[in-house]
């Protein structure tokens, strides 16, 4: 199995930055795309960020300019830079990879237990 954990999540003012984080662990035999999702209270659960094995990331157009996501082969983690941040940006944040198991003929969608953001002053 797959495991997903999340850090960064917090409180911050309109226009902060905040920095989320999630390692990936267990028995991995290779992880694909990587990503960022987010839902709002009374809104579905949309997109944010993504990024290939490659490194070749893409956003929603809520976020561009404003937040980077990059990730970390390494350690198997992945990171999203938040910056000018705004009050909409307020959401639970998830995070997402795409792995293949050892021993498994597939690869599967993997996500962490979520992380609050607030965007307020």
């Amino acid at each position: 199995q797959v495991q997903l954990v999340e850090s960064g999540g917090g409180l911050v003012q309109p226009g902060g930055s905040l920095r989320l984080s999630c390692a990936a662990s267990g028995s991995i035999l290779s992880i694909n795309a990587m990503g960022w999702y987010r839902q709002a209270p009374g809104k579905q659960r949309e997109l944010v960020a993504r990024i290939t094995g490659g490194g070749v990331p893409n956003y929603a157009d809520s976020v561009k300019g404003r937040f980077t996501i990059s990730r970390d082969n390494a350690k198997n983690t992945v990171l999203l830079q938040m910056n000018s941040l705004k009050p909409e940006d307020t959401a639970v944040y998830f995070c997402n990879c795409n792995a293949k198991e050892r021993g498994s003929f597939y690869r599967r969608d993997y996500w962490g237990q979520g992380t609050q953001v607030i965007v307020s002053s």
